[in-house]
Parts: structure tokens; sequence; C-alpha cells
């Protein structure tokens, strides 16, 4: 596993270019691998002006960047995976690992150990997951305390250095770059076990162990005939290990109750010393049977000292947790509106919080509103063209609730009412907003008994979970075209 060349660019929208190269690095020797390995397929580094104006082109992010391209935005080319394939000098990079976190794109290109032609399977490159992890580093170290664009500045001119030690001729020995700053000498010739290169401390102080599960579920509800509604979980399990000695061995398990739904598509931090075949085959592709893995899934793990991600996952669910009805019919110069929201009666009736938001695109700003609410309560932000309906901790003991109304709009001005290419006329959504404690939608939770810590001291071990909405939408069912995912990304 390693890493061709990395770079970090600043996003600056009005600018020529739309943004800045700020660090990059390349690595002669892995790139000499790369020729040998790719062989006819094989695609050169590119310089950094052609490589920023590709990716920015790819990430959708130059200014003047605001027609359709089939090439780019077309439904077979939606991107779930943050890896791109770049095309530059008539010729395709891939892969390409990039994201944009505050400003600041991340990305880097790692080694693919075989031809590119025909393009291999990404699990298949393991030199992904270590990129992310690469990546993922260097976003920790710039921004652990950072508090102006000078300190960012100095720790970006920290860089060069740092990765002399944390990343030598491409290949990953540390991610957590804080930890090589503060200890660089660190390691002790007195200690009798040998400190690994991508561990350059050790932890003193009281055993603990933490897990935290968070699943996000998105759902695309249409309440039309021939169309079906779509919904997807998508997991991840934080863990942090406080624990004494060089290299502790902890294993962790995560299990289901008897009705839970399978976890697939596992994906693992390169920390875990082995893992079963059965979690690793267990695909979301596949059609779901009695045979699928259920579990318990463990995890046997030499723990970084920092907090990271120990897997990510996917289910199947056979039901999202609300279904909702949302249907918006004009008259005149009215909309009336009508929703009803009904929790499945499965899922746990407690939330932390639970909204419903009712966007109005295209419109003036709302100057009367009469409406009629079973439960909860609405609030109304005139200029901003939107209704948020309060529903609270709790639905009713009859699980539904509805929401039904006349709105009525003042004259439309393009400078202060929010606009969306998507949704003229009729095509309209109401988007869901909750969060429940103590709970996940597959079930899955980590038994802290089972928790295994070969280490010195007991540990005291806590686990966490909870169920979070994202891109959670109900659409008007009179809007005369259903919306997919594929055209909210355009």
């Amino acid at each position: 596993m390693a890493q061709r060349a990395v770079w970090l660019i600043s996003h600056e929208p009005g600018t020529p270019l739309c943004g800045t190269v700020r660090f990059s690095r390349r690595y002669p020797t892995v790139e000499k691998r790369a020729r040998v390995f790719n062989g006819a397929s094989y695609v050169p580094i590119p310089e950094d002006g052609p490589f920023l104006k590709a990716l920015l082109f790819e990430l959708r992010l130059l200014d003047d960047d605001k027609d359709f391209v089939e090439s780019r935005d077309s439904c077979s080319r939606i991107n779930k995976t943050s890896i791109y394939g770049l095309l530059i000098g008539g010729e395709e990079l891939w892969p390409v690992v990039a994201f944009l976190k505050n400003d600041i794109i991340y990305a880097c290109v790692p080694l693919v150990e075989q031809t590119l032609s025909p393009r291999p399977p990404l699990i298949s490159v393991s030199g992904v997951s270590q990129g992310f992890e690469f990546l993922f580093g260097i976003q920790d170290f710039l921004y652990s305390g950072q508090k102006n664009d000078s300190e960012l500045n100095t720790k970006l001119s920290q860089l060069p250095d740092l990765l002399l030690q944390a990343c030598p001729f491409g290949t990953l020995l540390d991610a957590n770059l804080k930890n090589s700053l503060d200890n660089t000498n660190f390691a002790s010739v007195t200690q009798p076990q040998k400190q690994p290169a991508w561990k350059t401390g050790t932890y003193k102080g009281k055993p603990q162990v933490s897990i935290s599960i968070t699943e996000k579920v998105k759902s695309m509800q249409y309440d039309k005939q021939g169309i079906a509604d779509t919904w997807q979980v998508v997991g991840t399990v934080t863990c942090k290990c406080d624990l004494e000695g060089i290299m502790p061995n902890v294993t962790i398990s995560l299990n289901l109750p008897t009705n839970g739904s399978p976890l697939q598509d596992i994906l693992v931090h390169p920390c875990v010393t082995s893992l079963d075949s059965a979690i690793l085959t267990s695909s979301s592709i596949d059609a779901m049977d009695d045979s699928a893995f259920s579990g318990p899934y463990k995890f046997p793990l030499t723990p970084p000292l920092e907090s990271f991600n120990l897997c990510y996952y996917t289910s199947q669910v056979p039901v999202p947790p609300i279904l909702g009805f949302y249907q918006m019919k004009e008259e005149e110069v009215q909309l009336r509106i009508t929703i009803n929201l009904k929790l499945h009666e499965s899922v746990k009736n407690n939330f932390e919080f639970c909204e419903a938001h009712i966007p109005f695109y295209n419109r003036g700003p709302i100057t009367h509103l009469e409406y009629k609410t079973s439960f909860g309560q609405l609030e109304v932000f005139r200029e901003k063209s939107l209704l948020i309906w309060i529903i609270g901790q709790k639905f009713p003991k009859s699980m539904e609730i509805s929401l039904s109304g006349t709105v009525t709009f003042g004259a439309k001005s393009h400078e202060k009412q929010p606009f969306d290419p998507i949704c003229i006329g009729e095509t309209a959504y109401l988007k869901l907003h909750f969060r429940i404690l103590d709970y996940t939608l597959t079930g899955c939770y980590a038994d802290q008994h089972s928790v295994q810590v070969f280490a010195s001291g007991k540990p005291k071990i806590s686990a966490y979970r909870k169920l979070i909405s994202s891109d959670y939408y109900i659409w008007n069912s009179k809007a005369p075209a259903p919306v997919t995912y594929g055209s909210l990304l355009l």
C-alpha cells in the first residue's frame, strides 16, 4: 500500500482559478512502481495546474460550472465514494481520493498494484483505504487547535518534515501527525517491546474503551403508483481506546437482535488484525436471504492512540422509520398542503428532536397562512418562504400526525427568496430532521461485556448508539415526475 501523490488545495470561489494548491508532494519511487504495475494503462501524475483544474471541474466547484455535462453528471456517474477519475490531457487519472472540508480539498492518488484496464473493483485496491486514513490524519493535524490563518500556514510549513516521518517514500506509517510532531523522540531504548513505527507514543492513565455507533438513514418517498420509495442505512462505529502498553490487543464485538438487519459492505480500519471472511463477503449487491451473516461481528485490533472509525457498514432495513405523505396543490394565488406522517411501530418513540422542514422555492415571501395540525407546533419564516413543523420528542399513541392548510405568497424577489432549479411548480418536498439516542435502526449494538482487552488494568468500557436522519425527503405526490438522488446531485 502506497500513495503516488498528495495535494492540499484551498477552495477560493470568485478567484480566476477558484482554488490554489497550498501543498503537494509526489513520490517518484512509487511512480516507478505504478508504471510497472499499470503497464499500458499507466497515466502519469500531472503538474499542479492541470490537476487543480480537472479536480475542481469533477467536484463541480468552478464558478462558471452551471451546465449539465454528460460525462460527469449523468446518472451512470453518480459518485458515492469520494473516489474520482480525472480527465487530464485525454487520459483518465484513477483512482483519485478527494473530499472538501473547511474550504480545503484533500486529495491523493493511491498506487494500484495491477493493470487499470479493465478497471479493478475498489475493494481490491488496498491503497484507497490507506489514502483516506492519510488525508484524515492531515485534516486532524491542520485543524486541531487551529484558530486563525497564521496557525494554518505554520502547520502547512511543517508538513514536509512531518511526512518524511509519517509517510516516507509514500508508505503511511502513522496517520497521527500531531503525535509525530509532539513525540518525535518519545520511543525509549529501554522498552522491552519494540515500538511500532506507526505508534509514536504510549498512553499513561486510567484505562478506558469507548464505542459509539452512529447510523444515518436516507429516504426518498413519493407515494406514487409504479414508483418505489427508497431508503438506505449507513453506519459508522467510532472507538477510542485509552490503554497502557505499547501494543495492547482489543476485540470488539457488534451484535444484532434476533430480528436485526444484517450488516453489509463492511469496511474496516487498518488496525484490525484479522476478520471473518463472512463479514467481508456480505454485500448489498447480493439479494438478501436467510443465510446472510448476522453476527456477531468480531474485530480483533491493535488500537491507535487517537479516536478512529473502526468500521463502516450499510444495511437493508425492511421499512423506513417514518412513512410520509405530502400533497401540494396550486389554487390560484394559494397553495394547499396536506401532510401525514406515521412512525413505524418498531421504532423507538423517544426523539432528541424531530422536525419537518417545508420549503417553498421560487416564490415570494409568505404573506398569509391558515393551518390545522393534529400534533406539534408550526413556525413560519416568512422571508425565507419556509415552514418548520416542530414535532418534538414523541409521536402520539396513534403514531400518526397530520398537518393541512393554505399558504399565500407575495411578490417574488429574486434577491431574497430561495431559488431551486428542480423545485418548480408542483415539484416540492418536505425534509425530516430527527435524532434518536440509544437506538439504531438495524438493532446493532456493542456488547460491553463481550469486549476483550489484553492490557494491564481493568478498563472502563462505555458504549453509545444513535440514529440520525440524513437526506430524508418526502416529495409532493402531485409532482409531474419523480426526483431521484441523482438529479439532486446535478
